[in-house]
């Protein structure tokens, strides 16, 4: 499973269960004297499998993830795919991981719901594993089937990693028909959004259009934000483009770069 797609999300989630769990007892241990077991409620279980996680009881919140699951909770059926899909805990199992995220994506989420999150990554966990296929399973590549799932997070939800992916599906063709216009209007709505390598690829098509200072300055900034996953290709996409740009326009677009780091709506 590609994590570099669903980290920011991760990371956003997570943060957010710690949140609605702050100041609840932190349990020890899955046993009698910890308060909790199998036939609690499914938030207690979850609570109980995210400080689990945390203190690297794996095992145990496997079991109480699971078990929460079954009772309809779903954050617990989101980590547990999570941990399918990462090999975190478990073995790693992606055709596992997606089923669970098919779950919580055809079970809808309401508006407004504290399920949101949880709805919003399935559906980019999906549209990845349709990108790539799960070699000897039924899932395939569909690259239609991507397209759509990006659009539905992009567009419902404004995610800015959806947002990206889809400008590059569309930049490429992808699943869909070539835009440029379009993928350019995802790719802005995702660095606005402060995602790098949006910036760094909607910078990379304004220098192949001609806007030289522009793209470069775009360009230049998103190696200043990027995170290890991007960093590589976007060094690599800047490096080339400084690599026929004229001396002035690059001095020019680094002089740009340094306001549009502290002004991401330029």
């Amino acid at each position: 499973m590609p994590k570099s797609e669903l980290m920011p999300m991760k990371v956003l989630v997570m943060g957010l269960c710690l949140s609605l769990s702050f100041g609840a007892s932190q349990a020890l241990a899955f046993d009698p004297q910890s308060g909790v077991s199998k036939e609690s409620g499914p938030f207690d279980l979850f609570k109980f499998g995210f400080f689990s996680y945390k203190e690297g009881r794996k095992t145990e919140a496997v079991e109480a993830y699971r078990y929460a699951a079954e009772k309809g909770h779903t954050g617990s059926r989101w980590a547990l795919a999570n941990m399918y899909a990462d090999g975190d805990g478990v073995a790693e199992n992606d055709l596992e991981a997606f089923k669970m995220y098919s779950e919580i994506a055809q079970a809808g989420v309401e508006p407004g719901s504290e399920d949101t999150g949880y709805f919003a990554n399935a559906l980019i966990a999906l549209a990845s594993y349709y990108r790539r296929g799960i070699p000897d399973s039924p899932v395939k590549i569909d690259m239609t089937q991507a397209r759509q799932l990006y659009f539905q997070a992009a567009s419902a939800f404004g995610i800015p990693e959806a947002q990206f992916q889809l400008g590059r599906m569309m930049l490429t063709g992808e699943g869909g028909s070539v835009s440029v216009h379009q993928a350019k209007k995802w790719l802005n709505r995702a660095r606005n959004n402060g995602h790098a390598g949006a910036m760094g690829l909607f910078g990379n098509i304004l220098f192949q259009e001609g806007q030289t200072t522009r793209g470069l300055a775009f360009m230049t900034a998103a190696l200043d934000h990027c995170p290890p996953k991007d960093c590589g290709w976007l060094q690599a996409t800047q490096e080339e483009a400084f690599s026929v740009a004229s001396e002035e326009d690059r001095r020019k677009g680094m002089a740009l770069a340094e306001s549009i780091r502290f002004n991401p709506e330029e």
